[in-house]
């Protein structure tokens, strides 16, 4: 009887104590796990759709979209058009504005969707910041967000190391997307950007 006494005044409180400290801190976890999820989530761009598959094994170097892998600062805007039933890629590389019509001649390639983004345009690249391999949207965030419309297109300027829009005046840093003239406003939209060792994919 004084040991069952013991036990519940005694080992009872503390035992319940502990386990309320413990479900707190699993608590807290969880919270701050779902937040940044919700973060991650957020930073890319859904308002209109991107995907985007390109096999680098079938066009190898010097093929101006197959070069930007490994290539910290190497950055190419991409825009698909079809001519005669073939899917044609036009790239524009940043730091010298080569540009380049990539043939997509393969049944795989030319049946598989390709959806570049508000205005058929992607930059895509890696970042020289740290080595991170980027997609973002082709039109200037700020113009698409105050005026709606896609008729807002980014181009190269300061040796391919800034994306520039006429419309708004303003310039991007392309290494990680943030606005670097006056104004302020939103950061590049980014797609979600991957290389598997072959495939070089954006989509959102």
């Amino acid at each position: 009887m004084f040991l069952c006494s013991y036990v519940k005044k005694r080992i009872c409180p503390y035992v319940l104590m502990s386990l309320k400290k413990c479900l707190l801190v699993l608590l807290s976890l969880l919270v701050l796990l779902s937040l940044s999820a919700c973060n991650s989530e957020d930073v890319i761009y859904r308002e209109y759709q991107c995907y985007f598959l390109f096999d680098t094994q079938l066009h190898p170097q010097p093929c101006q979209l197959t070069a930007i892998i490994g290539n910290p600062g190497h950055f190419c805007k991409v825009e698909a058009e079809m001519r005669n039933n073939v899917r044609h890629l036009k790239t524009t590389r940043n730091y010298d504005g080569a540009t380049q019509d990539i043939l997509l001649s393969t049944d795989r390639e030319n049946q598989q969707r390709c959806t570049l983004g508000a205005g058929n345009c992607i930059i895509i690249g890696t970042s020289s910041y740290d080595n991170t391999f980027i997609a973002y949207e082709g039109q200037c965030p700020n113009c698409l967000n105050q005026y709606g419309g896609t008729r807002y297109p980014l181009s190269w300027q300061n040796n391919g190391q800034q994306l520039h829009c006429t419309k708004c005046g303003r310039s991007y840093d392309v290494n990680n997307g943030t606005v670097v003239s006056d104004g302020g406003g939103h950061q590049l939209y980014r797609y979600n950007a991957g290389f598997d060792g072959q495939m070089i994919r954006a989509w959102n």
